[in-house]
């Protein structure tokens, strides 16, 4: 019985290695199948049939993961960041009296603050800030001001400011540094405006014309918001300044420009394609854009050549479309300058831009030149017709100085009622003497000094001083201080209309 079954057993485990073996056979023929194929196919590859190709895709897009399928890309973003260095304008709503360091200052903006092309804070959005130093005055200059009957000589104010009340009420902290040159009373000054003929250069013509009226007309509305003091304010505001000891103040309308020192962050917004195509594509009648010095520009130290920067401040936008954004940089240089020099002659000087840097795009040639600017009253700047910038002397120099002769020869003008001289003159004419020469303190010398002399050599001192100063000395130059805001008039290098036969193909921002 055993016999059987291990007879029986034998014969299972025969069957199961056979069966093994052939599998093995099997297995080794159709590699062997497959390799001889794919050689065969190496050798003479042929093209699948259609019917192959259809049933192979089939089985592929049956088989394909959802997450294969396209989706949809978003559009690309661009950031709404007014940029650290960013200048604030901003002017000072009424006038102050400089008491003590932490004294609360508040002003209103100017300009508008645009992030490449919306407005994220308008202009007469109030501005807040405090004085946070009062410098000291030099003992020379302390001395100088004490022999002019000055015992309280201005001292240099530093004002920052720390917030902005938006419309709404929202209030946005900032943080600003106000940069050299400002607090100072500024002016609009435009160049005058030509009369073209009705070409391409005169539609240019018009609209900057229209443009410097809508900048000037701007600029009107935001020195309303300026509590200026009447004549008669500004009358005891006089008076109390000729006194020997007096309150310093600053005045309704004085300038200061702040720089951001970190960034403001507004959001973003999708760039369009239109938006993507209507950029850069300047028109042949240009336009005008609002600009902000980089880096001070002088006709004192600039030569000729010098390269200039002026960052874009305001989009400018034609028929809807946004053509140059803010934040666009104008590259140019000096073409003209000409320092002060002797005999009272004024500096001159010109600057022109031939490059417009758009944001990640590559520079265009274009023509532009200055039209507008914003200087200081004192300086008596003014503009010809090609954006050339000079000094200009004011016409109180005469008074002035026929004043200080005339006080002079009063001082050696004897009594003429008198019956016999009087060596040491009379305290009228010795009074005239001393104001010629240092005011007050000239005038309390001469009333208390009995010498004829005395006077004589006081109104000689201020006459002589007032002619070496008005016509002798060295004149006036033209300074922009680094941030002076202005309007640049863009234009293509040729205007000129040509013949169907002449004309090329356009090139944007040519």
């Amino acid at each position: 019985m055993r016999r059987s079954h291990r007879k029986s057993a034998l014969s299972v485990h025969t069957r199961q290695i056979v069966r093994s073996h052939t599998c093995l056979r099997s297995l080794l023929a159709l590699v062997v199948c497959g390799i001889s194929a794919a050689s065969a196919f190496a050798q003479n590859p042929q093209p699948p049939s259609p019917e192959d190709s259809s049933q192979r895709l089939q089985i592929e897009l049956q088989h394909r993961p959802a997450e294969s399928e396209p989706t949809p890309t978003a559009p690309p973003t661009i950031a709404l960041t007014v940029p650290e260095g960013t200048p604030l304008e901003v002017t000072l709503d009424k006038g102050l009296r400089v008491k003590r360091v932490g004294q609360p200052v508040r002003g209103r903006l100017v300009e508008p603050v645009y992030a490449f092309d919306k407005l994220v804070i308008p202009s007469g959005s109030e501005v807040i800030g405090r004085v946070t130093q009062i410098q000291g005055v030099s003992v020379g200059r302390r001395t100088e001001a004490a022999l002019d009957a000055d015992f309280t000589p201005s001292r240099k104010v530093e004002i920052e400011f720390d917030d902005i009340s938006l419309p709404g009420g929202k209030q946005l902290a900032i943080e600003t540094k106000v940069t050299p040159g400002s607090g100072q009373l500024l002016d609009f000054v435009s160049s005058p405006n030509t009369n073209r003929e009705n070409t391409v250069a005169g539609e240019a013509a018009t609209k900057t014309h229209e443009a410097k009226q809508l900048a000037r007309d701007q600029w009107n509305a935001a020195m309303k918001q300026v509590r200026a003091p009447g004549k008669v304010h500004r009358l005891e505001r006089y008076a109390i300044r000729q006194l020997p000891a007096h309150p310093q103040y600053i005045d309704a309308g004085t300038i200061y420009f702040a720089e951001l020192q970190a960034p403001l962050n507004f959001g973003s917004e999708p760039l369009t394609l239109q938006m993507a195509r209507s950029i850069g594509n300047i028109s042949p009648t240009g336009g005008v854009v609002h600009a902000r010095l980089e880096m001070a520009v002088t006709s004192a130290s600039n030569q000729k050549g010098d390269p200039v920067d002026a960052v874009i401040t305001q989009p400018l936008f034609e028929d809807g479309q946004l053509i140059v954004p803010e934040g666009s940089v104008l590259e140019g240089s000096v073409v003209q300058v000409r320092p002060a020099r002797r005999l009272n002659r004024n500096g001159q000087l010109r600057v022109a831009f031939h490059e417009l840097r758009l944001p990640d795009a590559v520079p265009q040639e274009i023509e532009a030149n200055l039209e507008s600017v914003q200087a200081g009253k004192s300086a008596n700047v003014k503009l010809d017709s090609e954006g050339g910038a000079q000094a200009t002397t004011p016409k109180t120099r005469y008074l002035s100085t026929a004043v200080e002769i005339g006080l002079a020869g009063l001082a050696a003008r004897g009594d003429p009622d008198a019956k016999t001289a009087n060596p040491s003159g009379t305290t009228g004419s010795r009074m005239a003497g001393g104001i010629g020469g240092y005011k007050l303190v000239g005038a309390l010398l001469g009333a208390f000094v009995q010498s004829r002399t005395f006077s004589y050599s006081m109104g000689a001192y201020g006459a002589g001083m007032s002619v070496y100063t008005h016509f002798i000395a060295r004149g006036r130059d033209v300074i922009f201080p680094k941030d002076t805001a202005m309007q640049i008039g863009l234009g293509i290098h040729d205007a000129t209309p040509q013949t169907p036969s002449q004309q090329q193909p356009a090139r944007t921002g040519n």
